[in-house]
C-alpha cells in the first residue's frame, strides 16, 4: 500500500492505528546524501539492527552511516573494518561518546549509546579452531545487539574431540535455543554438534583451510553433504548471517517459554 492509502484506510476505519502504525514505519528510511539510505526502522520491524558492510567503503561514508544511524537507533555494527581504517573507527565512535564492544581477533565492532539488556533467548557459539574465532565473534555481536545472552567456547574442533563434550553439557544445561559452529578445513564439527544434540544448529563454513578445498570450500561442501538433520548452513565466513538467524530463533523461542 502506498502511503496515501495507508492514510485513507485508517480515516475510514479500514485498518487500525496499529496496523497503520506498521505499514507506515515500511517508509522510515534514513537518505544520507547520494550514497546511503538507511532503513532506520528495521529493528522494530524485523528484531535486527543496523550492519555496515565496511570493506568495501570509504571511511567518511562509514562515519557518516554510523552518526546518522544512531541519531534515530541504539546500537549498529560494523562489520569487517579494512585495517587501515579500524582504529580511526574507534577514535571516531568515542568521540561520539558511545559504548563500544570489540570482536575478539575480529574486523568487527558493536557500538551503543545504552546497555544493551540481554532479555532474549540464549544462543551457544563454537569454534572448530582459533582461526575460527573471528567470525564466530561477528556472531556473537549479531546476537548480543539482538538481547541475546551468548555462550561461548572456542577451540573444540574433531582433532581433539573430547574437548567438544564438557562444552556441550555446559550449553544443554544453560538451555541454550540454538547453538551456532563455525568451522574452517573439512567442516566436521557442525555435523557432529548436529548429532548429539536436539536444538538447531547453524554452521558457519569458514575460510581456514590448505590448498584443494581451502578458503572455506571444502567445508562448505561438507556442511551443505551432511547427513545429519536438523543443520542449516549460512555463506563462507558469514558470521553476520548466521548471528541474525540464531537471535531470531532464540528470541522467538524465549517468548513461547
Amino acid at each position: 500500500m502506498e502511503i496515501q492509502e495507508i492514510l485513507e484506510s485508517l480515516k475510514a476505519g479500514k485498518t487500525s492505528v496499529k496496523n497503520a502504525k506498521k505499514l507506515l514505519s515500511l517508509y522510515s528510511i534514513e537518505e544520507i546524501e547520494e550514497f546511503a539510505k538507511i532503513d532506520i526502522n528495521r529493528r522494530k520491524r524485523r528484531g535486527i539492527p543496523e550492519v555496515i558492510f565496511a570493506e568495501t567503503k570509504e571511511l567518511e561514508e562509514i562515519k557518516k552511516i554510523i552518526e546518522k544511524t544512531l541519531e534515530k537507533t541504539n546500537s549498529v555494527i560494523i562489520s569487517r573494518i579494512k585495517k587501515k581504517d579500524y582504529q580511526k573507527i574507534i577514535t571516531f565512535s568515542k568521540k561520539l561518546k558511545v559504548k563500544i564492544e570489540i570482536g575478539k581477533n575480529s574486523s568487527s565492532l558493536l557500538l551503543f549509546k545504552k546497555p544493551i539488556k540481554f532479555h532474549g533467548g540464549k544462543v551457544g557459539i563454537l569454534t572448530a579452531g582459533t582461526s575460527d574465532i573471528g567470525v564466530a565473534e561477528e556472531s556473537r555481536l549479531m546476537c548480543e545487539a539482538m538481547n541475546c545472552r551468548c555462550i561461548t567456547s572456542y577451540d573444540v574442533g574433531v582433532a581433539g574431540i573430547q574437548r567438544i563434550f564438557p562444552v556441550l553439557k555446559k550449553m544443554i544445561k544453560e538451555d541454550v535455543d540454538c547453538i551456532i559452529v563455525a568451522a574452517g578445513m573439512e567442516g566436521a564439527l557442525a555435523t557432529l554438534v548436529s548429532t548429539m544434540v536436539d536444538i538447531p544448529i547453524i554452521g558457519i563454513p569458514t575460510s581456514a583451510g590448505y590448498g584443494y578445498g581451502g578458503k572455506g570450500i571444502a567445508a562448505l561442501a561438507s556442511m551443505l553433504q551432511s547427513c545429519s538433520l536438523g543443520l542449516s548452513v549460512v555463506n563462507i565466513d558469514n558470521g553476520i548471517a548466521a548471528g541474525g538467524i540464531a537471535a531470531n530463533i532464540a528470541n522467538r523461542a524465549k517468548k513461547s517459554k
